[in-house]
């Protein structure tokens, strides 16, 4: 179901105060309903206890019109009659039968017997006799044919007659529910309206900044700066935000400043260990001080490259990844490397080529280091771009994949201090992957009898 929520901080503020609005309303509308039920009832029984307690002035013992047309014209709904109004088929109604009751004896009425029934105004004779003479109702007739009426029977204390008053059952009020209807409508205008209005100044400068904050995040520089604004609250934020990205940003710098400087002073001497070397008589010692100098070349390289990798200047291109991964694999093919380039397809994305290529020419580099061969193939599904290099060498232990992918972290036996690196290439790698915004994946391959045969490592990219 949270997936159906909106997941802007506009969309549910204006969510939880339209369904707070439409449940107050909801409520409002049935109390005032059930409160226009009440008063109609109230009327109701006052009409029948008002027809009641007045003299009557028509005799309808025999259910016709009696007297003369004026009076019955004036007293239609009340009767004279010998026997009880109810019927063996008919039901008493005990609730108004106790209101009325209560009015009457208000009143001081001496009640003998009280009766009060609901009837279909078609099964009333009396009722139905005076609607086929429209005179005699007049024009001011409240019955309707196709409705009800409650009708009520009352024996006074001695007497031998019952008083029976009639009553049209009042039709469900509907205007007002409409005026509920028209008041939430006014309210979700004025109030939602005016709400989405006032978080559009809030929340505007909050996008903002977060498309600010992750272009920083990216690309470190963010470009120019950011003009508060919004309420005060807002424009503190973005105020602090710009004085910690300049902040960070300025640290970057000194960092590369630095980096430029070690770099430089360390490559110099290496570059002069290099030449003397050439001096050396045995050529065993010679080759080993040479490999030596190499390997702590490369070292700096990565460590430098792994610093830097925040901070790419290079932009993206949009690059073919399939032919630059053809293109990595080439250059090992020419060198009589063991790395085979298995099925790849098509895929176009916006990349830094330079640093890609780095960090496949890594992954591709620890295959063949740890497992003598590498095997190298491209696929996609709907959301991902995924090169897969895999090879035959000892894996990893499950508990040591997450430490191999920090800084400087090396695994045991085989992939030993001997093999060559410092242990940077997966670091590198993934730090190379999550700059493109995708993500290093690194797992064992297990065989069919449950072991390991080599590890699978997997550089993917969003498409």
């Amino acid at each position: 179901m949270r997936r159906f929520l909106p997941k802007s901080l506009q969309g549910q503020m204006l969510l939880s105060v339209a369904l707070g609005l439409l449940v107050a309303q909801v409520l409002s509308g049935v109390l005032l309903f059930r409160a226009e039920e009440r008063r109609q009832e109230a009327r109701l029984v006052n009409s029948l206890a008002f027809q009641l307690v007045r003299d009557p002035q028509v005799d309808l013992r025999d259910g016709r019109p009696g007297r003369e047309r004026r009076a019955h014209r004036r007293r239609i709904r009340i009767e004279r009659a010998l026997q009880s109004p109810l019927t063996s088929q008919e039901a008493r109604d005990p609730a108004r039968e106790a209101a009325l009751r209560a009015v009457l004896e208000e009143q001081a009425i001496a009640i003998d017997e009280l009766v009060v029934i609901t009837r279909q105004t078609a099964r009333d004779r009396y009722i139905s006799r005076a609607l086929q003479d429209r005179v005699s109702l007049g024009p001011n007739s409240r019955f309707d044919p196709d409705g009800k009426i409650v009708l009520a029977g009352l024996k006074r204390d001695g007497a031998d007659e019952w008083l029976v008053a009639r009553a049209p059952v009042p039709p469900r009020n509907v205007g007002a529910m409409r005026g509920v209807i028209l008041q939430t409508l006014i309210l979700y205008i004025v109030l939602v309206g005016g709400l989405a209005i006032l978080l559009r100044e809030i929340t505007r400068p909050l996008a903002a900044l977060t498309k600010r904050v992750e272009r920083f995040g990216g690309t470190v520089d963010g470009g120019p700066r950011m003009e508060p604004s919004g309420p005060d609250d807002t424009r503190r934020l973005i105020t602090a935000h710009n004085a910690m990205e300049a902040r960070i940003a300025g640290l970057l710098d000194e960092k590369d400043v630095m980096l430029g400087a070690i770099g430089h002073d360390l490559k110099t001497p290496l570059a002069a260990l290099r030449v003397r070397i050439e001096s050396v008589e045995d050529d065993t010692e010679r080759a080993r001080m040479a490999d030596t100098i190499e390997d702590i070349t490369n070292s700096l390289d990565d460590i430098l490259s792994l610093a830097r990798v925040g901070r790419p200047s290079d932009p993206l291109e949009r690059t073919e990844l399939s032919a630059l991964v053809a293109s990595v694999v080439e250059e090992y093919e020419d060198m009589s490397e063991d790395v085979e380039l298995g099925e790849t397809q098509r895929v176009a994305l916006p990349l830094r080529t330079t640093w890609l290529r780095r960090a496949l020419r890594n992954l591709i580099g620890n295959a063949l280091r740890y497992g003598g061969q590498a095997r190298v193939s491209l696929s996609r599904t709907d959301t991902e771009a995924i090169v897969r290099i895999a090879d035959n060498g000892p894996g990893i232990a499950e508990d040591q994949i997450a430490l191999m992918l920090e800084p400087f972290s090396r695994g045991e036996s085989s992939r030993s201090r001997e093999t060559g690196g410092a242990g940077l290439g997966l670091t590198l790698a993934r730090a190379i992957a999550e700059q493109h915004g995708g993500r290093l994946v690194v797992a064992n391959h297990i065989g069919e009898n449950g072991s390991i045969e080599g590890l699978v490592v997997e550089l993917r990219l969003p498409i």
